[in-house]
């Protein structure tokens, strides 16, 4: 006899596991680089054919979970759960880029420049937990604390794009290693933008209401 419920907690379990291996793939991706571990970004990469094949998996169930007319709330759930996987790939897929970028950056000399990549990653890393967390704990107050910290990625990856910049100017025998640090600026603000779609979908999945465009409260006016 078929069990709704089955399938649904089955759907919960799978998007929990593929959310555990985004968030360690983006860890071990920025260990690979800061300790120029070749090996282990070369693990990161093979690493990313399961969260592949884990969004197709949730996509599918989801899929046969619609096709059962479940009620709203259970709707919704479905709904989000394949929005939520959809980041989660990608999340992957920009912790791959990262970790292609440490695998060819082991093989140069290392560039003498003090950037704020690994507090960068920290933040990106905490983002992503955050929306995750918040997800596990059905604490969409928490997802929305989430959304604001996007700005802070922002403004660290214009800085780190600006500084390379010059570096470039002023030392154009590294420009192929700069380059790659401005391709691993990017993922990571990348990465927190699906953080903060993650952030976003947690709200809509527990309180109903879509804040994906709504406008941002600007300060008040004396």
């Amino acid at each position: 006899m078929y069990c709704f419920e089955m399938d649904l907690n089955e759907l919960k379990e799978q998007l929990l596991a593929m959310a555990s291996l985004a968030e360690a793939a983006v860890d071990a991706a920025m260990r690979a680089l800061v300790d120029r571990d070749y090996d282990l970004a070369l693990q990161v990469n093979e690493n990313d054919a399961v969260i592949d094949r884990l969004e197709i998996e949730i996509d599918d169930l989801a899929v046969h979970l619609l096709a059962k007319a479940p009620l709203a709330g259970d709707l919704r759930f479905v709904l989000v759960a394949t929005k939520i996987s959809q980041n989660l790939e990608r999340v992957g897929d920009e912790a791959a880029k990262i970790a292609k970028r440490a695998r060819d950056l082991c093989q140069e000399i290392p560039l003498k420049v003090n950037l704020e990549l690994p507090g960068m990653a920290r933040l990106v890393l905490q983002m992503l937990k955050s929306a995750l967390d918040s997800f596990v704990n059905r604490d969409s107050t928490a997802a929305r604390a989430i959304i604001p910290l996007d700005k802070e990625v922002d403004a660290l990856n214009k800085k780190i794009s600006r500084t390379l910049a010059q570096y470039m100017v002023d030392h154009p025998d590294f420009i192929p290693q700069s380059l790659h640090l401005v391709t691993v600026s990017k993922s990571l603000e990348r990465i927190a933008d699906h953080a903060k779609n993650l952030a976003e979908e947690v709200v809509y999945l527990y309180e109903a209401v879509d804040i994906r465009h709504a406008p941002r409260m600007s300060p008040a006016q004396p």
